[in-house]
């Protein structure tokens, strides 16, 4: 695993850097903003609950100073930084409360480094959102979409005035659940067959496919930006799961089931986070070799299924969401 500690500090009063994570109160998202935070970064965190983003970060604010105390002689706080966090409104279940939170993010900020689509929807029943897509695609795929071309102009823009520093990094917390969706690809099938407990799986994986495609495309459209997938690690003690442990009866032998495979194959929310800092911090990434990349546990370089490597469906995908944003009135610029 990648040691967070050996990943360059910063001082936000000479150099500073603005970062946007999505679902960054809780789990993996917790610990990469604790991360950022150490390392000197004005961190947005995006949430859809004003009391539990504010709660989060009297906790990591708490706890940072704990962890900053601890320094020995060779990390001095003297020479460590903290950066700041701030709550952003977001609801990813709504197109228009993403478009919200891009302007007020434009009005808080001129800058963007890093923005980390981190918060998604596991394995939940078959549902449409107000804007009549999956549940799942929407919050994992669609709505990151978005985000993320709405605030590209900005990157870009980050890209071109701060030319001698590196460049803005795009971060996509996929899964090796992607591996699920079918070699015939398509996002216009949106899997409500029964068993729900088979087919929510597929319709997650197409999702985090589409996410990776995501990335491979904005890799090749736009190469003032570093943009990457992740796969964290099996985290299995997430609030992901909470739908599967909380169902009558049979919650208990789901809840039994994570319970041996964490035990066995799992990796905790810190060590689920260190591939996403890796991404986000590591200065030996750069344009010209990592561009687009799928990483994994403790950032390794890893390959992805062939379908989210398929360049062909990766450009349908682009295709199709654009379409699908259009007919609901938002025009994504080429």
């Amino acid at each position: 695993m990648s040691d967070p500690n050996s990943l360059p500090y910063l001082n936000p009063t000479q150099d500073r850097r603005v970062a946007l994570i999505t679902g960054g109160n809780s789990g993996i998202g917790y610990y990469t903003v604790l991360q950022l935070y150490l390392h000197g970064y004005i961190v947005y965190i995006a949430g859809r609950s004003r009391s539990r983003v504010l709660k989060s970060i009297k906790e990591l604010k708490e706890r940072a100073t704990s962890i900053r105390s601890a320094y020995t002689s060779q990390q001095s706080s003297s020479e460590r930084f903290l950066g700041d966090l701030v709550y952003l409104e977001i609801d990813l279940s709504s197109l228009a409360s993403v478009l919200s939170a891009v302007e007020a993010f434009k009005n808080m900020e001129s800058k963007l480094n890093i923005l980390i689509n981190n918060a998604g929807a596991m394995a939940v029943p078959f549902a449409l959102t107000k804007d009549n897509f999956e549940i799942q695609l929407q919050t994992n795929f669609i709505s990151p979409f978005l985000l993320t071309t709405k605030l590209l102009p900005m990157l870009e823009r980050t890209a071109d005035l701060y030319s001698s520093s590196e460049p803005p990094r795009i971060i996509y917390l996929s899964s090796v659940g992607h591996q699920i969706a079918l070699k015939f690809f398509g996002l216009s099938n949106n899997f409500n067959h029964r068993p729900n407990f088979l087919f929510t799986w597929l319709r997650y994986g197409v999702a985090k496919t589409a996410g990776i495609h995501f990335m491979k495309m904005l890799a090749l459209r736009n190469p003032k930006v570093l943009c990457m997938s992740v796969h964290p690690g099996f985290v299995m003690n997430t609030n992901l799961f909470s739908y599967w442990t909380r169902l009558p009866l049979i919650g208990i032998l789901f809840w039994c089931f994570f319970q041996i495979f964490d035990y066995f194959f799992g990796v905790s929310n810190e060590e689920g986070s260190y591939a996403t800092i890796k991404c986000c911090l590591d200065p030996s990434l750069t344009l010209e070799k990592d561009n687009g990349k799928y990483f994994v546990t403790g950032g390794v370089e890893a390959e992805p299924s062939r379908v989210a490597s398929n360049m062909d469906y990766a450009a349908r995908t682009w295709i199709w969401t654009v379409h699908e944003l259009s007919d609901r009135g938002i025009t994504i610029p080429n």
